[in-house]
């Protein structure tokens, strides 16, 4: 077997002839083999955009409040290790090597007979010694054995559920790779699932309306559990099917939100959406304004959380995450009982690399993973809030994206496109980007570069100290410019 990281990393990709394979047979049956069953609450966070600030913010108030948490997130920047950790610290190699060999060792059972017979009913029947037909992608080998084939993500996902479990974690937060119904976390039952936004990507797999992607990321429902949805536009296929199941559907704007105060005892915005347009505030002093203008209101099922500090993370949706994750926190609390000191301690504290994040010095560096539509509105949205200056795109995608999307909800706030390919096998090259940009008549100029990191060097270069660079279209991009950088995560 592989002894190093890398080496079982290597070896994971080579399992499975897809990339992503949906559907939970497989995964089921060497989850039933593994025994992993977790006696801990399990909180599974899916959606367009924002399942990695949900996340993030779920483990730093949770850690905030003493308990042991284990946080399993995707796709990683640089390092693997960071998609597990517990306490907030990701998991060493031998820990996750040891967790490889396991999930392999289950994976492969015996001899013909007894491994048909070990088996669930669901995936094979038939007489001792009767040739059976490989059932749901197992296939026999030539020695006779069982093979449960398993994709990268799949090996992952049970890996670090092992590792919790191990760890005697108090909480699990799962990230959602891919949709939710058919996705690898899904073989596990949340107690409190969230879906943070819902809008068109992925359309391959979890089809082409904003209804077909909702049912499917309705999938981590469970009945008589509370489901959380951040999206201010809740689709009705997601209600459908919590109506259908009997989980408990708790809406922003409905069962919960948030309020920015004013000073004269009004609320200065509800739901993310203003309520009152002028601000009484300017006609207070400086500080006393500021002090206000930076505490936000939570209300949910179990009362208000007022003069809450807004998170460290950036961006203009934030506010609808936290709100989400205190929702969440709400639906747990007769189990994980979480007071006001580690909610506010965490949201000051929490960090996500990537996501509209500042990288100190002159001209300023900002890096964002934005990868579809939705993200590259919000970040659009989060440049146009910033001071006026002129802004180098270091730009790179993959190309099954909708890079024409991407481009469109970005291009008033770009003067200089810097584009860029990347070195994987879905990835782009800086010509097939810069055809889609001159097809969209972009405003500004377009210059094409080998890697992300020479687009950020060029950059460094040309741009004044009042300038800004933003680096987004992938994690690929924003890891590339990381790396050249010598940015670390966490």
């Amino acid at each position: 077997m592989p002894e190093t990281l890398a080496d079982w990393l290597s070896y994971l990709e080579s399992l499975h002839p897809k990339t992503i394979a949906l559907g939970l047979e497989r995964v089921a049956e060497v989850k039933a083999r593994l025994h992993l069953s977790p006696d801990f609450p399990v909180i599974i966070v899916g959606g367009t955009n924002g399942k990695g600030s949900v996340c993030a913010m779920l483990e730093a108030i949770l850690h905030a409040a003493g308990y042991r948490v284990g946080c399993y997130t995707s796709p990683h920047l640089l390092h693997y290790n960071e998609r597990v950790r517990v306490g907030k610290r990701q998991v060493s190699d031998a820990e996750l090597c040891a967790s490889f060999e396991r999930i392999e060792r289950a994976r492969v059972v015996g001899e013909a007979n007894s491994a048909r017979e070990s088996l669930t009913p669901a995936l094979s029947r038939g007489e001792r010694g009767q040739a059976l037909p490989p059932p749901l992608g197992v296939g026999w080998d030539a020695g006779g054995c069982v093979e449960i084939p398993l994709t990268y993500f799949e090996f992952g996902t049970l890996a670090a559920m092992q590792c919790f479990i191990e760890r005697g974690v108090d909480v699990a937060i799962l990230e959602v790779g891919l949709g939710g119904r058919l996705d690898a976390v899904n073989v596990f039952d949340a107690d409190v699932a969230v879906v943070t936004s819902v809008d068109i990507d992925h359309v391959d797999y979890l089809g082409d309306t904003r209804e077909q992607i909702a049912f499917e990321k309705a999938g981590i429902f469970r009945a008589g559990r509370v489901a959380i949805c951040a999206d201010g536009d809740v689709p009705q296929a997601l209600r459908d099917h919590a109506a259908k199941i009997g989980a408990e559907l708790w809406c922003i704007g409905g069962e919960f939100g948030f309020d920015l105060p004013s000073p004269l005892g009004g609320r200065g915005g509800e739901g993310g959406v203003p309520m009152e347009r002028a601000s009484p505030t300017l006609t207070l002093p400086r500080r006393e304004r500021e002090q206000i203008q930076g505490q936000w209101n939570f209300r949910g099922k179990s009362g208000v959380r007022a003069a809450l500090p807004h998170p460290a993370l950036r961006g203009a949706f934030q506010l609808n995450n936290a709100s989400a994750v205190l929702a969440a926190l709400d639906a747990l609390q007769g189990k994980l009982p979480v007071g006001m000191e580690a909610v506010r301690r965490g949201l000051v504290e929490v960090e996500l690399a990537g996501r509209f994040q500042f990288v100190p010095g002159r001209p300023t560096l900002i890096l964002d993973v934005a990868h579809n539509p939705h993200a590259a509105r919000s970040l659009a949205q989060n440049l146009a809030s910033l001071p006026p200056a002129k802004t180098f795109a270091v730009f790179a995608m993959l190309k099954d994206k909708d890079m024409a999307g991407v481009i469109e909800a970005l291009r008033d706030q770009i003067d200089v496109w810097l584009v860029a390919g990347i070195a994987a096998p879905r990835g782009a090259t800086a010509a097939e980007l810069a055809a889609v940009l001159a097809a969209a008549q972009v405003r500004g100029s377009v210059e094409i570069f080998a890697n992300a990191a020479a687009a950020l060097s060029h950059a460094c270069n040309v741009a004044t100290e009042n300038d800004r660079i933003c680096a987004f279209g992938s994690f690929y991009t924003v890891a590339e410019v990381m790396q050249a950088r010598s940015l670390r995560v966490g």
